[in-house]
């Protein structure tokens, strides 16, 4: 599992070493194996060796999220669930952190539960999409499909929420956004839902 916070997913009162080797160690990796393999996730995940040395406190936000990454993988998992995992991070950051992302899963083939509330963000790295609302899927796909042209107002909502930076395609955005909005409360209130 890769957490949406990288300033509090990490103990901070452990080395990076002992982050990365705490799930090898539990499935009693030797020691020198265990080794190796932290320099090879540092490797995958573009940090130095020698940051195995370190707090977590001693990197950005980035870095942390990187190294939160490296932990998913330690074990060879087929799958590793990212909650929000650039949510925190500023847009140049979250840019590097999904192209690691992209990067690892072409080497390594694992597959992401990746949920998020940030269609752009999904639509970079999602082959299948699927969107909840209350609880249920409302519409799923192939991830270009989806995140381009949604048919459900939520989706629709979630795709308008999306900044761009033209100030007047922006307001009309969050004007169809609201008037999505009141569309599907609407609706609730006739279902019975509210």
């Amino acid at each position: 599992m890769v957490f949406q916070d990288p300033y509090t997913s990490l103990n901070p009162s452990m080395t990076i070493e002992q982050i990365l080797t705490e799930p090898l160690t539990v499935r009693k990796v030797e020691r020198q194996a265990a080794n190796k393999r932290v320099a090879e996730l540092l490797d995958q995940v573009r940090l130095p060796h020698g940051a195995a040395h370190r707090l977590p406190r001693e990197f950005s936000g980035g870095q942390r999220q990187r190294i939160a990454i490296a932990r998913a993988l330690a074990l060879d998992p087929k799958l590793i669930v990212c909650d929000e995992p650039v949510s925190a991070l500023d847009l140049s950051t979250q840019a590097t952190v999904l192209d690691l992302f992209i990067e690892i899963q072409e080497r390594t083939g694992v597959a992401y539960l990746f949920v998020s509330h940030d269609l752009a963000v999904v639509r970079h790295l999602s082959h299948r999409v699927a969107v909840m609302y209350h609880g249920e899927i409302v519409e799923w796909g192939d991830g270009e499909q989806v995140t381009g042209e949604p048919e459900h107002p939520y989706t629709q909502r979630l795709f308008m929420a999306a900044p761009v930076p033209d100030p007047d395609r922006q307001a009309q955005r969050r004007a169809d956004r609201l008037r999505l909005l009141d569309i599907q409360h609407q609706q609730n209130v006739q279902a019975g839902v509210a």
